[in-house]
């Protein structure tokens, strides 16, 4: 060798995984000789088919395979030196520097081997001082089972020995007392195999659950069974992983978990519950029931999965009450009733128990022309019917009823005297438009509706046999604003009513402000658009139709409050605002984005002048209620409809706000006359004296008066037999009359005459 091998700090293996087509693997760690190499395949040793190059060399070198090794296998090279002294050194001989070279190299490599086994051994800790942790005699530990002692020592235990917790001061118990400690179905003969029928065998897991007071685990799988089941109400609790396939006979609920008896099930726990029936029930019979939960009380129930019966899941109270408990409910699919809360005596009730969950969905397939209902209160004749204080958080229904006229599709079904059932959240997909129907005497129920595709005209629907109402839907989806906003600043309630002739051609109305879609002129400020009249409304018996260029809306002050809910009963109505600012001018979109809705987008439009909305507010599209928002640069506006690409009949206008604010509505002021049919008007006379019998006459200004309006004027002091007469004789003009009746002549004070005008 022209270079002495050097012994660099490389780990004496090396690991590879063959492609099928690489022949040739490199070490590398140095070798002395080719029989140094130790080769395994997929763990096997293999001393033959290869060649090893590199032997002498400090980088290694190349293993090369006569014929590629198949794809996936596990190639190993080691460096494994033979454990023998190769050399002697002389008494008084050379002690030659290669010779001396060698022997320290192999030493090194040596070590370096015995130190890669020691990393894979079972060893202790640094951090321990050496124990002696040696193995017992041969004999002593022959048919045992290895293990450590309270002390960590190494020490032997029978086969059926003890187990201790890996923790200090833990207790050693018996290998089959720990694996006693849960009780599963599988320790019966279960398989979960969705084929084999395990009825039996979960039968006798609850029995011996129920008789020693276990808790019960149903594993991975699916268990068939062709026989209902129970779980007496000796059970302490049950979990279930996998989940039950009833395969029985009808008519008889599927699982049952309480035994009945004036024992109640009390302070259990039941999870993961998941039943499902092999073919779906024809809805018929109302014995065919998914789980029953019989007399509990202050129990923790989840229920993960139960699909096609016809009752889902019924609580039910019989010896005793169900209450005070919480039901954790995932999907309840495909069942006439998905939770059917029921007593069954007149000595139990079904009361106080919280509902966290569920989503109660039928396929769109399924039966329909059934009706069917996500939760229902029901009782046996001669039972108790005063279920109360039953809450729900979140439940979510889709019950495929919309547009099915002839059936119902209803989230909540009363047929007994309910009282104070709380929904949260609710959301109603498909459903008909109704949150619940009740059928017996239900009061105080509160249903708010997160989101429905029905929008936010959702009901209570009562039965003929129902004597009670009471309860309460918030529609929250797209109203929540409406719900919220309690301040109403602003209401014509009949528009029809409200609408008074200004002029002969021009027509006005109570509190609102008339709108053109072009005005004329070169107009800047808000009395350029709050118009007191126009013509064109046609009044009807009901209301008024807007024809083209036409709107109504009300003058609000902005200056506070910014956010306002615009309710309208009309034919799909089309939103419309203008702003102005402090000083009552107008802004257009120069500002930006001024206006924002709720359901919809706003636009500006240059030729009105106005912020419109971008569709009609409808019942279909779920945008009749609309909340507009106005930026801070606004500090008044006009909130209203227009006509925009048809005519439509309105019947009645609401504005509200916020509650922690009250903004004036403005209507009736000198420079904003639009909103009030009265006019008045005050002017200083100093009469002369007045014949008996004559009269004396004064002309009072008083602009909008129109021949025709209804006339009154009186005096500010004592008159004396003076009667004052009033009439509109040309417009803008109130002709005042003071008239003598005495038999003598009256010469009055000088005072004030003050003219009225009412528009008819």
């Amino acid at each position: 060798m022209s270079e002495h091998i050097r012994i660099g700090d490389i780990e004496p293996r090396v690991h590879y995984v063959a492609d099928g087509a690489q022949t040739a693997f490199t070490y590398p760690f140095p070798i002395f000789e080719a029989g140094d190499i130790a080769l395994l395949r997929d763990g096997i040793p293999a001393g033959f088919g290869y060649t090893i190059e590199g032997a002498g060399k400090s980088g290694g070198g190349t293993l090369r395979f006569a014929t590629a090794p198949a794809s996936g296998t596990d190639i190993t090279i080691l460096r494994r030196l033979t454990i023998a002294r190769v050399t002697d050194f002389q008494s008084n001989g050379v002690l030659r520097a290669a010779t001396l070279n060698d022997e320290l190299d192999r030493q090194v490599a040596s070590l370096q081997e015995v130190r890669d086994d020691v990393s894979g051994a079972l060893r202790l800790d640094l951090s321990e001082p050496p124990s002696g942790a040696v193995l017992p005699l041969r004999q002593a530990r022959a048919d045992k089972l290895l293990g450590f002692d309270a002390l960590g020592a190494v020490t032997v235990y029978d086969r059926s020995g003890t187990v201790a917790a890996v923790f200090p001061h833990a207790v050693p118990r018996s290998v089959e007392d720990k694996l006693a400690e849960t009780l599963t179905a599988r320790d019966f003969g279960a398989v979960g195999d969705g084929i084999t029928d395990d009825g039996p065998a979960l039968q006798a897991a609850m029995n011996a659950a129920g008789f020693a007071g276990r808790h019960l685990l149903i594993g991975e799988g699916t268990f068939r069974t062709a026989m209902p089941l129970t779980l007496p109400g000796g059970a302490v609790s049950l979990t279930m992983q996998g989940s039950i396939l009833y395969a029985g006979p009808n008519g008889q609920a599927a699982l049952t978990i309480g035994d009945g008896g004036a024992v109640r099930n009390a302070t259990k726990i039941y999870q993961g519950l998941r039943v499902v029936r092999a073919t779906v029930s024809d809805w018929t019979n109302e014995g065919d029931i998914g789980i029953v939960l019989r007399n509990m009380d202050s129990s923790m129930i989840e229920i993960r999965h139960v699909e096609g019966f016809t009752i889902g899941v019924r609580t039910l109270g019989v010896e005793r009450g169900f209450e005070d408990s919480n039901l954790f409910l995932g999907r309840i699919l495909n069942n006439m009733v998905g939770l059917d809360i029921h007593c069954q005596t007149a000595a139990a009730w079904n009361t106080s128990v919280r509902y966290h969950g569920g989503h109660f969905a039928i396929a769109s397939s399924l039966y329909p022309t059934m009706s069917r209902y996500g939760i229902r209160f029901s009782a046996e004749p001669g039972a108790y019917i005063a279920h109360n204080r039953h809450i729900f958080f979140g439940p979510a229904f889709e019950l495929q009823a919309r547009d099915r006229p002839a059936i119902l599709g209803v989230p909540f079904l009363s047929e007994v005297s309910s009282r104070s059932v709380i929904a949260y959240g609710m959301r109603m997909e498909s459903c008909s438009p109704y949150a619940a129907r009740h059928t017996g005497n239900a009061q105080d129920h509160v249903y708010e509706v997160a989101w429905a595709s029905q929008g936010y005209l959702v009901d209570v629907s009562y039965a003929a046999s129902s004597a009670r109402v009471g309860s309460v839907v918030r529609g929250l989806h797209q109203a929540a604003a409406h719900r919220e906003f309690t301040r109403e600043i602003g209401s014509v309630p009949n528009l029809r009513a409200a609408a008074f002739r200004w002029a002969a051609t021009q027509t006005g109305f109570d509190r609102l402000a008339c709108l053109s879609s072009n005005v004329s002129g070169t107009p800047t400020a808000l009395a350029d658009y709050a118009f007191a009249s126009l013509e064109d409304y046609v009044l009807t018996e009901g209301g008024v139709i807007l024809p083209g260029g036409r709107g109504l809306g009300f003058v609000v002050d902005a200056r506070r409050a910014k956010e306002f809910a615009l309710a309208v009963d009309a034919d799909d109505p089309r939103l419309v605002v203008q702003c102005f600012d402090g000083a009552m001018n107008l802004l257009t979109d120069a500002g930006g984005q001024l206006v924002r809705a709720s359901g919809m987008s706003v636009l500006w439009n240059a030729t009105a002048r106005w912020w419109q909305g971008s569709a009609d507010m409808t019942d279909a599209d779920l945008t009749r209620l609309q909340v507009v928002r106005l930026e801070p640069a606004v500090s008044y506006a006009i909130i209203g409809i227009a006509r925009i690409g048809h005519d439509y009949e309105v019947r009645a206008m609401r504005i509200s706000t916020d509650p922690s604010v009250s903004p004036p509505l403005i209507y009736g002021q000198p420079l904003l006359r639009h909103g009030a049919r009265q006019l008045q008007a005050d002017l200083a006379w100093d009469p002369p004296s007045i014949a008996a019998g004559a009269s004396a006459q004064l002309s009072v200004p008083l602009a909008g008066a129109r021949p025709g309006d209804f006339a009154q004027a009186s005096y500010s002091l004592a008159t004396s037999g003076v009667v004052f007469l009033a009439q509109v004789g040309a417009q803008d003009v109130v002709t005042v009359t003071a008239w003598n009746r005495t038999a003598g002549a009256v010469d009055l004070n000088p005072g004030v005459v003050r003219a009225r005008v009412v528009k008819s």
